[in-house]
């Protein structure tokens, strides 16, 4: 534990050091304290406060942006600085992802953010009403209230291309499918031995079944302050190695070109499916099929169905600086974005997306209220709606064993499972590197 503070207290040393220039800033006139702090890691939330400008023209705050990438680790040090520092300049609200937002809602940054109930928002009722997703709501609460909620809402489903389905099983339907690959991963390792024998890989490597492994575990990589390996987690390595071994899969590491091959059918193997929430689908599926419409590549021949352990990946979350001025404002645009089921509401445009005008991209959003009322229907997935699986995706899916340590803690296990399934270290070696490398990186004890 004192190794992590002095590592905290290391970077905030740093990032007092850094230049701002990593970030994009665009500021407007300050009218005295009708300004908002705006900071964020991508231009997404910003424009959507741009366009609720535009909605809204009585709300008349200018809006200083600061977009700073995850790049390098360049968003949190600056963060923190600029809340610790205070001042006029200090966010009035600011975004964190899901490999970090702990931090900001329950960890060790997680005093600065204001809870929604001091944003003037009813919560209790707006949460209700809208039917939040669950694992959202943990995320971004702490002992005092809810301090952070998203506008996705990130549950996983299992996406797989239909024609190998009926090559193998004589059908596409979801539900025959979604039988065949689950509940559990024996029944998953079972259809990946049917697809093979076809010649088809069931992934495209054991990084699309990690997100779910870690996903649906019991407990986090922390448990009483210390490193803990959950039997589920610990079973990853036993998946990867037999979906190795028997190749069935492509041995590809995700966010590589050969992944994204196999997403465009071109790989040494046929890719069966994919782990991921909708928007793997739009963001990084859709541009990378091959083709734009039905029948060129692999778009539309598609489907999504549930997986077989719940999970989920990603997501934003909006919070606000508990020091700010301007609160009812800042809570006002939260309140817009992550709690507002109306059809006016930011939700209920990005469910269908028109938030820019017709024929944006449908995503799934936190609000299940708005999910059932809008049109889930995708090209991509040869016209089926998405949100009959995507909703109880985001049921199934927990934010209850995660931490803010997750991101760095992922990265060292991972590497340790590949080792071990080359053939390169003994699976007791694996495990025994992976809690030596946490503690040289984390100062966590096993």
């Amino acid at each position: 534990m004192k190794k992590r503070m002095l590592l905290l207290a290391i970077v905030l040393l740093v990032a007092g050091a850094m230049v701002f220039a990593q970030g994009q800033t665009d500021a407007k006139t300050a009218k005295g304290s009708k300004v908002i702090n705006l900071w964020s890691f991508t231009d997404e939330v910003p424009k959507m406060m741009d366009r609720y400008k535009e909605l809204h023209p009585e709300f008349d705050y200018d809006v200083k942006v600061t977009i700073i990438a995850t790049t390098d680790g360049a968003y949190q040090p600056a963060l923190d600085q600029a809340l610790l520092a205070g001042g006029a300049d200090a966010p009035d609200l600011y975004t964190a992802e899901s490999a970090f937002v702990l931090k900001y809602t329950q960890g060790d940054m997680a005093d600065y953010a204001a809870t929604y109930k001091e944003l003037g928002i009813d919560v209790d009722k707006l949460l209700k009403e809208a039917a939040i997703a669950q694992y959202t709501v943990d995320i971004g609460s702490n002992g005092r209230g809810l301090v952070g909620l998203g506008y996705q809402a990130t549950g996983g489903a299992f996406i797989y291309r239909r024609s190998l389905a009926k090559q193998v099983w004589g059908t596409d339907d979801p539900k025959v499918v979604q039988a065949k690959i689950g509940p559990g991963w024996d029944k998953f390792l079972a259809a990946a031995a049917d697809l093979k024998k076809k010649g088809i890989a069931i992934v495209s490597g054991d990084g699309d079944v990690w997100h779910a492994v870690e996903g649906a575990s019991d407990k986090g990589w922390l448990v009483d302050d210390k490193l803990y390996i959950d039997p589920d987690r610990e079973a990853f390595l036993d998946i990867s190695k037999t979906l190795k071994d028997k190749g069935y899969h492509n041995d590809t590491q995700d966010w590589t070109d050969a992944w994204y091959a196999d997403m465009k059918g071109i790989g040494p193997q046929p890719v069966f499916g994919f782990f991921g929430p909708a928007w793997l689908i739009n963001y990084v599926m859709a541009g990378n099929s091959g083709g734009t419409k039905i029948g060129e590549g692999t778009y539309g021949d598609w489907a999504v169905c549930e997986p077989p352990a719940g999970f989920f990946w990603g997501g934003t979350w909006l919070l606000s600086n508990k020091n700010s001025k301007v609160k009812d404002a800042v809570g006002d645009f939260i309140e817009w974005v992550t709690l507002d089921s109306s059809n006016t509401g930011l939700q209920y445009y990005w469910a269908n997306g028109t938030l820019f005008g017709e024929g944006g991209t449908k995503d799934v959003v936190a609000s299940g209220t708005v999910m059932a009322k809008s049109d889930g229907r995708l090209d991509f997935l040869g016209g089926q709606n998405m949100f009959d699986a995507f909703i109880p995706a985001g049921e199934f899916a927990t934010g209850r064993n995660k931490t803010q340590y997750d991101e760095s803690i992922n990265n060292i296990w991972r590497g340790q499972v590949r080792e071990y399934t080359a053939g390169n270290k003994s699976r007791a070696q694996a495990i025994q590197d992976f809690k030596q490398q946490v503690f040289d990186n984390l100062g966590i004890e096993f």
